[in-house]
């Protein structure tokens, strides 16, 4: 950081918000553009970070009776056009494979030969050939409920990304279940998106609604779409989950049946669930400043960074002693059921190895030199209060209170991001007050503008399309918990029976 700069990230999010977000992965060394056009490399300290929102929600998943299976990368073309409205959501996404192999052409480079009997897409999702496995594995009502999740990557071919966000490539984890009954399919859908808001906010420190698509909206081939809606910073929300009721849809198409207890042959209900590695962009994006990302303690990639001090080389053994040992001890306590993780930073490269560990969010950072070991201290600084904020603590009590320390920084991450949220969820009635509510009173991107509106809606696609059409604004969900209230459509001003959440999003 330069002395002439007011913060680590340049710009800010309020000059601009996008540009913050992508200098902050930088920063934050989350990821790097990858030379294959619209995805990414994800670099470790990222990676971390979702293998520790992986291995959360990995383990909830596996409370509830799900167990992981793996299914293949390519799917037949003649899987996606069995159920017609799944293919017409997917297809221009689709990336497809038509050879396979390469062979020298007329001026030495390599040309595609070998055409495939039938094209393969690269899995934008997998419910197709998942329900393939299904209507072999499953054939009586003893063998259901069927509760499969693979954690894997998937294609969808985007004109426009962007790091975490929106990429062609991306990770994540695909639920699908099989069952005997509408009611138990429908049971597990809720159950899921549960979990979603359960991760979203106790781990990810994400306020978020919980609410269901409309049908514009809607999962391609559902019957019903549930999803966990956050907002970000810049008042645009994030979907953050999703869990889909799918009927007999796809059991349908992939023929899954199963002899019923009355000896009857049924088709199958099903449904399928999954969050991906755009969570990582909303945690960026909810709880980032303008001097890097803000790391949740729960899935932060480590907890704790110590950054011994070494001014003379006489010095270097003692301090590196403590700081070891302080390592060890540390490491053999336990933090959220987890051992506690802990970074060593030797560099001696003065204030930059701070700004460093602000910039990647660490939870909390630790100074240790001569003076702190002969009065068997250690000088600590949060990464949720102000960089010039340190306290000196004594070794024990430090340790004693890492933990209660962790929880309050995650405990002071989720009421910030609720603050914020409810500063920028407005109930509109008024057509005229809504489109200047979501109306910039400028041209300039940076501008910050809008949020969550509670608005009427009668219903009607057409009023949806019309909204969306005009201002970019989608509605994000009919929040579960909203009340049966009368009212006027926010466009068209006829009847209508509830509000829902309307906003611009990712």
């Amino acid at each position: 950081m330069t002395k002439q700069a007011k913060t680590a990230i340049s710009p800010t999010r309020k000059e601009d918000y996008s540009e913050w977000y992508q200098q902050v992965i930088k920063a934050s060394d989350l990821a790097d553009r990858s030379p294959v056009r619209g995805c990414m490399v994800i670099k470790p300290w990222g990676y971390s970070l979702w293998e520790n929102i992986v291995r959360e929600l990995d383990d909830m998943f596996k409370a509830t009776g799900v167990k992981n299976a793996y299914f293949p990368l390519f799917i037949p073309l003649s899987f996606l056009e069995k159920e017609a409205e799944h293919v017409e959501g997917f297809a221009k996404e689709c990336a497809v494979v038509t050879h396979h192999r390469l062979e020298k052409g007329p001026n030495g480079g390599l040309i595609p030969a070998g055409e495939l009997t039938e094209p393969l897409v690269v899995r934008p999702t997998s419910e197709t050939i998942i329900g393939d496995s299904f209507s072999k594995w499953i054939s009586s009502y003893r063998d259901l409920p069927m509760l499969i999740n693979q954690w894997c990557n998937v294609v969808r071919w985007e004109m426009r990304t962007r790091i975490f966000l929106r990429t062609s490539e991306f990770l994540w984890q695909e639920g699908h279940t099989v069952h005997a009954s509408a009611e138990d399919a429908i049971r597990r859908t809720e159950l899921m998106l549960d979990i979603y808001t359960e991760l979203a906010e106790k781990y990810l420190a994400m306020p978020v609604i919980k609410g269901r698509k409309t049908p514009a909206e809607r999962f391609p081939g559902a019957v019903d779409t549930m999803c966990i809606e956050a907002l970000m910073q810049d008042c645009k929300a994030l979907q953050a989950g999703t869990s889909h009721f799918l009927g007999q849809n796809f059991a349908k198409a992939s023929q899954i049946k199963f002899q019923s207890t009355e000896e009857k042959e049924e088709f199958a209900w099903t449904t399928s669930w999954g969050a991906s590695t755009r969570l990582i962009g909303g945690v960026i994006m909810t709880h980032g400043d303008d001097d890097g990302i803000i790391l949740p303690p729960r899935v932060a990639s480590s907890h704790v960074v110590l950054m011994p001090i070494i001014r003379k080389s006489d010095e270097a053994a003692s301090v590196m002693e403590f700081t070891h040992s302080l390592a060890k001890e540390l490491r053999e306590t336990r933090y959220n059921h987890r051992p506690v993780r802990v970074e060593i930073d030797e560099r001696d490269i003065g204030g930059a190895r701070g700004w460093d560990w602000i910039k990647k969010g660490i939870p909390i950072r630790v100074e240790i030199g001569p003076k702190d070991i002969a009065a068997n201290s250690v000088f600590v600084a949060r990464r949720d209060k102000d960089h010039r904020e340190k306290v000196s603590l004594k070794r024990e009590q430090f340790v004693k209170e890492l933990s209660a320390m962790l929880d309050d920084i995650q405990n002071n991450l989720f009421v910030r991001a609720s603050e914020f949220r409810n500063e920028h969820t407005i109930r509109i009635d008024d057509k005229k007050a809504f489109y200047k509510y979501f109306t910039p009173k400028n041209a300039e991107k940076s501008e910050i503008h809008g949020g969550f509106a509670l608005s009427h809606w009668c219903g009607s696609q057409d009023c949806e399309a019309r909204v969306k059409e005009d201002l970019s604004v989608t509605i994000r969900c009919i929040p579960l918990d909203s009340e049966a209230e009368t009212g006027v459509c926010a466009y068209c001003g006829k009847p209508s029976r509830q509000r829902v959440l309307w906003a611009k999003a990712y």
